[in-house]
């Protein structure tokens, strides 16, 4: 028989042998916190472990007991990430994602016409909400377009609102007597303004006309004819021609002519002798030139001096001297000798 001392020794050993075991620092679980957190547990003392914020459990136990034997019993709690609502879908746009777990960001961005009304891209949440708030690709509008000086609008349909909305379109036309350079359509643009708007320009110059081309829009190398009215005298090329910059080539004008407040005089008009009275009874024109003869009273011989009829104005040499008609004894300059 076993002595009863042996068996009290035996059970007295194995019971310190048992007693002196502790627990070690628990495992880490992904996404998880252990309360409390040691180094060693004495057996009886209890940990919990739970999921982060943004997290949530998966099976598995959450409470452990250190046991007597000094090991934890095995640990199954997963913790996965929270999923935000579905926000795979914008309306006339597109949604940039990898997943909706949390903690991933997605971004928004809007299809041509349309811009975002609110956050460019959003978080889920620790809760599993999305923030800010998913936004809407609301269209883009331009405002009424405003007519170029000496144009009206042949057509324009405005949407709700008094806008138009990407790719509408609004067409111009001319007042009278103007021509177009550039586009007579404009458009509605993906940035809510309007494409390049054309230009009128006067058709008729002062006391004249302009013959176009049977285009309401004129282009590149198109040309026109200027002509002027009676009395009038054409200043430039009868010819133009649209320039690559969208100007003429040059703007003649029309200019007036001269009326002769002189009654009687002989003068020079291309290089010969005419009456001025008989040459030009309807007036000079802008441009001509004539010569009056003067006289030089100390060497008692002639000389002459050219004047021009600008725009209307020709300025009489003061040397010249109009003889009454009463005055028949008085020689004329140009019936003088020449210095």
């Amino acid at each position: 028989m076993v002595s009863p001392v042996l068996l009290l020794f035996s059970a007295f050993l194995c019971h310190v042998a048992i007693a002196g075991r502790t627990c070690p620092q628990p495992d880490e679980v992904p996404f998880a916190v252990v309360v409390p957190l040691k180094t060693f547990y004495d057996p009886g003392e209890q940990i919990v472990y739970s999921c982060k914020p943004g997290y949530v459990s998966r099976g598995g136990m959450r409470r452990f007991t250190c046991p007597l034997t000094g090991m934890w019993p095995i640990n199954t709690l997963k913790c996965t990430p929270r999923v935000c609502p579905f926000a795979g879908i914008l309306e006339n746009g597109v949604v940039r994602y990898t997943t909706f777990e949390y903690p991933n960001t997605i971004s928004f961005t809007c299809n041509p016409g349309f811009y975002l009304n609110g956050t460019k891209s959003a978080k889920c949440t620790e809760e599993g909400r999305w923030s800010p708030e998913l936004p809407v690709c609301a269209p883009v509008t331009c405002p009424p377009p405003e007519a170029p000086k000496f144009a009206t609008l042949k057509m324009y349909q405005a949407s709700p609102g008094n806008t138009s909305l990407y790719r509408d379109i609004a067409v111009f036309e001319c007042l009278p007597h103007h021509a177009m350079f550039g586009n007579d359509t404009v458009t509605c643009t993906a940035y809510g303004n309007w494409t390049e708007l054309p230009e009128c320009r006067g058709k008729w110059p002062d006391n004249g006309f302009v013959n176009y081309p049977a285009k309401s829009v004129l282009h590149y190398q198109d040309k026109a004819t200027f002509g002027c009215h009676d009395t009038y005298s054409l200043d430039g090329p009868e010819e133009v021609e649209c320039t690559k910059m969208g100007t003429w080539s040059a703007q003649p004008s029309c200019k007036a002519s001269c009326k002769v407040s002189v009654k009687k005089a002989t003068v020079l008009y291309q290089g010969e002798r005419v009456k001025i009275q008989e040459q030009f009874k309807d007036g000079m024109k802008h441009g001509d030139k004539v010569s009056f003869f003067c006289k030089n009273k100390e060497k008692k011989c002639s000389y002459t001096e050219e004047t021009q009829c600008i725009d209307g104005t020709l300025e009489i040499p003061k040397c010249f001297k109009e003889h009454s008609s009463l005055a028949f004894w008085k020689t004329d300059a140009w019936d003088v000798k020449p210095c």
